[in-house]
């Protein structure tokens, strides 16, 4: 099978700001052999990696990456370490109450265990456990997370509190927010440091990896050869930990759809930020659906997001991945509505980056059809920084041939609805993106959306909160 590999996209300013010594850099230019070949180094690839040799420290692992690792989305998301209690009902949509509670919880447990990874290894990845608000910027959104607290509530457990509006203005450091509830087991990093000292630690741990060493070709079989072009890797184990590049396989590409999603960075505004009383390191979102996502950094900026949502034709990794203009003008506009105090501060880095999206905003795992050694767990869905921890150890479970929860989870082999086939699929999908913006901006301004925007939205994938249908 055919594997499309991509021009490395923008250097991100979390990418920027990490020392990487290209002499450290090892090309794959050789043929060799491995017990498991995991094909991309993001944090999904390393978690997989380092899980690997800690349940099974003979195995030989080899990783290869077509850039650098952290060079897709890894090194290039907000930062932003949430849990799955926002995902609850979805969850329940095809999972017992057990086993919901089961994923959920654990999803919240791999923040704690991550911060206690970075501080183990002794790396600085700017880990801040300071709590994630969830927020209404209009009167339409108010109460956007009652239906999840209702889960929450029949399961037993609750994990948000909900903020008074005055709280709320205190701790977003902007009166636009008129609403909220605050989760406090959600963190953030800088996460292309956070890769770094993952990349360090599994080579550490003795795996093997190959950098600007762009997978071109897999040839099934039991054993398994993955080519570059300039080698190839055999295995009796492959994981494909490939992110929205995942798309190039067809069995793959019905069950994700790559968007984009922009970020932009501040200056440094120290004082400001101390005026507007933003302060307490907690990171933000509101209610959209093409949601807003933002968190100071330790250098006091503002990092700003935005899930914007563009498509590319047959989803190709192009570049509306790396810099879309409209993105950043979008997430810009937004960034100056929700802090209108901040309007004259300078904006100093931006980019985009893929989110490979399912419909219901969560991962799925399982083997490619008539190849049992051949792993994938994809569909992250812009929430993956700490939950792929979770994929980590369904992934390291699968490729081991280990019969325990996490092989056995409901995440594997689960039935998920799939994306028509081009050129629905992009005329579609810029059809219902259209009228998602329509109709937010309507709500944002305090207008009722149209009929027909209300109605298209409804086919959109699922975005922060739960769409369990």
């Amino acid at each position: 099978m055919k594997i499309l590999t991509s021009n490395p996209l923008k250097t991100s300013h979390w990418m920027k700001e990490t020392t990487y010594n290209t002499d450290e850099i090892q090309i794959l230019d050789k043929n060799i052999e491995t017990d498991i070949v995991i094909v991309g180094g993001g944090f999904v690839g390393l978690w997989t990696a380092i899980t690997i040799k800690e349940k099974a420290p003979d195995t030989n692992v080899v990783i290869v990456e077509q850039d650098v690792c952290g060079g897709g989305a890894s090194g290039r998301n907000g930062g932003l370490v949430m849990s799955w209690w926002p995902k609850i009902s979805s969850l329940q949509s095809f999972c017992s109450k057990e086993e919901a509670l089961f994923l959920a919880q654990n999803a919240e447990n791999t923040i704690y265990e991550l911060g206690e990874f970075c501080r183990i290894n002794n790396f600085d990845a700017h880990f801040l456990q300071k709590g994630w608000i969830w927020t209404a910027t209009t009167e339409a959104h108010i109460n956007s997370w009652a239906t999840t607290i209702a889960a929450c509530d029949k399961l037993g457990v609750q994990p948000f509190e909900v903020l008074s509006r005055e709280e709320i203005m205190r701790k977003t450091g902007s009166s636009v927010h008129l609403a909220g509830v605050y989760e406090k087991s959600n963190a953030t990093v800088q996460p292309a440091l956070l890769v770094r000292g993952m990349r360090s630690v599994a080579l550490s741990k003795g795996v093997q990896i190959f950098e600007k060493s762009g997978v071109t070709n897999i040839e099934p079989g039991s054993t398994v050869k993955v080519e570059t072009a300039t080698g190839h890797v055999k295995a009796k184990q492959v994981v494909l930990a490939t992110n929205a590049w995942s798309t190039c396989i067809k069995q793959l590409s019905k069950i994700v759809v790559p968007v984009n999603s922009a970020v932009v960075v501040t200056s440094s505004i120290g004082a400001q930020l101390e005026k507007n009383g933003w302060t307490g390191g907690e990171s933000i979102t509101d209610s959209q659906l093409l949601v807003n996502y933002y968190r100071t950094t330790r250098d006091n900026r503002i990092a700003y997001g935005k899930g914007t949502g563009a498509l590319s034709f047959g989803s190709k990794i192009s570049d509306i991945f790396s810099y879309d203009q409209d993105s950043i003008d979008l997430t810009k506009q937004d960034f100056r509505a929700n802090y209108p105090d901040l309007k004259d501060v300078e904006i100093e880095e931006s980019w985009t980056g893929p989110i490979d999206r399912t419909y219901d905003s969560l991962p799925v795992f399982g083997q490619l059809i008539g190849h049992d050694n051949i792993h994938y767990g994809i569909g992250w869905s812009g929430n993956g920084i700490g939950v792929s921890r979770i994929g980590g150890k369904i992934l390291a479970s699968l490729a081991l041939g280990a019969n325990n929860e996490w092989s056995n989870c409901a995440l594997v082999n689960r039935q998920v609805r799939s994306f028509p086939p081009e050129p629905f699929r992009y005329i579609g999908g810029n059809l219902v993106r259209n009228a998602v913006m329509r109709k937010e901006s309507n709500e944002m301004k305090g207008l009722k959306p149209y009929f027909i925007d209300l109605a298209l939205a409804k086919f959109a994938p699922a975005g922060l909160e739960d769409k369990s249908s």
